[in-house]
């Protein structure tokens, strides 16, 4: 078997034990958080960034002092049911974690559909919720379909200061208004790890 097979084994192997360690390190919410203003960020072939390369990105204007955001095209090869391993209901699902970004890759975040603010969650815009709340993704999980409206990622994106504005003068970005439908109806067509293409034989 290639090299590029055996990498992208031991990384899933590994992301797989970072994700069962991953209850004691959830970043908590603030309770004063303002009302956000959301957007999507589409990659595009000058953006020189790897991380990025292929990205859908939710990005939100005030989490921190600079842009940060979620990617939201590239589930990983973990099913959620693995993130959760005693909670045997979830076992059936085949539902993916998502790689939100390079950012703080041991948090976990989520984004769900609810038609009233819930508590303990940032609205990211109409109709949509985000969170990192241990216990609102136990309950949301806890529903008789789990995954209805509900993506988990590990990490998140994230820009320093200028930084993403400068890329999106450069053209490395496109931008889409950000929606329910355009969250979860896409289509996610850029697994990560990304596979890697095989070595020329020499």
């Amino acid at each position: 078997m290639s090299s590029g097979f055996w990498l992208r084994c031991e990384v899933a192997r590994t992301l797989c034990a970072l994700l069962l360690l991953l209850g004691t390190s959830w970043p908590t919410s603030a309770d004063d958080a303002k009302p956000l203003t959301a957007i999507l960020l589409v990659a595009r072939g000058e953006l020189r960034d790897s991380d990025f390369a292929d990205s859908v990105v939710l990005v939100m204007n005030n989490l921190g002092p600079a842009p940060i955001g979620v990617v939201i095209n590239k589930p990983t090869k973990v099913t959620v049911s693995r993130l959760f391993p005693d909670l045997k209901r979830l076992e059936p699902l085949r539902d993916k974690v998502y790689f939100g970004g390079p950012v703080e890759f041991g948090t976990v975040w989520f984004l769900f559909r609810a038609a009233t603010p819930p508590e303990r969650a940032i609205k990211a815009c109409d109709g949509v919720y985000l969170s990192a709340d241990k216990d609102l993704l136990l309950r949301l999980l806890g529903r008789n379909t789990p995954m209805d409206g509900l993506r988990i990622f590990i990490g998140h994106a994230g820009w320093a200061p200028g930084q993403l504005e400068a890329e999106i003068a450069e053209g490395a970005w496109t931008l889409q208004r950000a929606d329910s439908d355009a969250i979860f109806s896409a289509r996610s067509e850029h697994p990560w790890p990304a596979p890697q293409s095989p070595k020329p034989s020499t």
